[in-house]
């Protein structure tokens, strides 16, 4: 096992970023960037040994001081969305800016994946620290999280985030790669199978925040409890659908804060499946739906459905449902939470 430091680019302010990348005795390679703790690739073997980057990312380093799509980053203090840009907490109420629609969507402007995180390096790891002030995002509390990366040589790779505040605030951190098994330039990822351990979705409104319902998938286009091709339903005349263009949607997931496997994803050429493990209560599903970019990696170019998030998070705007679980993390306590992609090859 390695890690080997190496010099990216240069922020706005000409500070300098740094690439990191893990190797294992398999050969499989995670590049992670101190620039908003992203996953900058993830190349891994296939059915037929050949490395395959499975995740998209930009081609120029600069395009990572703004992320235009989250590619590969950390996003906080808050992912997803929080309606009408507003929440009240402890009787105090606090004014996000409105940037998706009348919607805030992942704390921005001044989200944490267009920062510069501090970096250690340990034997088979990178941790990632960042100190978000009293107000930050207009958000209460001196918050500090630390999310370390650390690959296997069993082909996983673990997201650890440990986060505190000294006020009650805010905490729903996620990674927001995009992933694409048969390579991040191979197209789109319609012919991909899902699998889901979800018996329900929170359903949105037409600004896609939730409306607070829990819905069965039974007999709806969200049913991913049987493998199928991320394709086959994606274009369903269903209201749900059409609000999305796709897929945008939280599922409930049943790990009831235990570590559990909870989604899957294939391969269709590569012969490459990712397992999702987490001990959060929800995950994003994401199918880039209206993802154009022109920069990506090797001059490449992303079109729509090129690529899937599996967003493992609290839910949507959780802040104005009482019976979603809670994102507030209460002062001077620690919050630990865990993610793990595992890769392995069909047979």
């Amino acid at each position: 096992m390695s890690v080997e430091k190496k010099f990216y680019g240069y922020t706005a302010d000409q500070k300098e970023i740094s690439s990191y990348t893990l190797t294992n005795k398999s050969g499989m390679k995670a590049v992670l960037l101190d620039i908003g703790a992203v996953i900058e690739s993830l190349l891994v073997p296939d059915k037929n040994g050949n490395l395959v980057d499975v995740v998209l990312g930009f081609g120029d380093p600069k395009l990572y001081l703004e992320n235009n799509g989250s590619l590969g980053a950390v996003v906080g203090r808050h992912a997803n969305r929080i309606a009408n840009a507003t929440y009240t907490l402890n009787g105090v109420t606090y004014k996000l800016e409105a940037n998706n629609g009348p919607n805030n969507l992942h704390s921005n402007p001044g989200s944490y994946y267009k920062r510069l995180w501090d970096a250690k390096i340990g034997e088979n790891s990178v941790a990632f620290t960042l100190h978000s002030p009293d107000g930050d995002q207009n958000y209460p509390g001196n918050f500090t999280v630390t999310v370390t990366y650390t690959l296997s040589d069993e082909n996983g790779l673990s997201l650890k985030y440990d986060m505190e505040s000294d006020k009650d605030t805010l905490a729903n951190l996620t990674n927001h790669s995009y992933f694409n098994m048969d390579g991040h330039d191979s197209g789109d990822v319609l012919s991909q199978k899902v699998w889901i351990d979800a018996d329900q979705f929170t359903p949105s409104d037409a600004t896609l925040i939730p409306t607070g319902e829990y819905r069965d998938v039974t007999g709806t286009p969200f049913d991913f409890r049987t493998e199928k091709t991320i394709g086959q339903d994606i274009h369903a005349d269903d209201e749900q659908i059409k609000n999305g263009g796709g897929y945008d949607h939280n599922y409930v997931l049943k790990t009831d804060g235990k570590f559990a496997k909870v989604a899957s994803m294939t391969g269709a050429k590569s012969g490459i499946v990712m397992d999702v493990y987490t001990d959060m209560p929800g995950m994003q599903v994401y199918t880039a739906n209206g993802t154009t970019i022109e920069c990506g990696k090797n001059k490449s170019s992303y079109k729509p459905f090129c690529g899937a998030c599996f967003e493992t998070q609290f839910f949507p705007d959780s802040i104005h449902h009482e019976n979603f679980k809670s994102c507030v993390l209460k002062a001077n306590t620690k919050f630990t939470t865990v993610t793990e992609y595992r890769f392995h090859q069909t047979l």
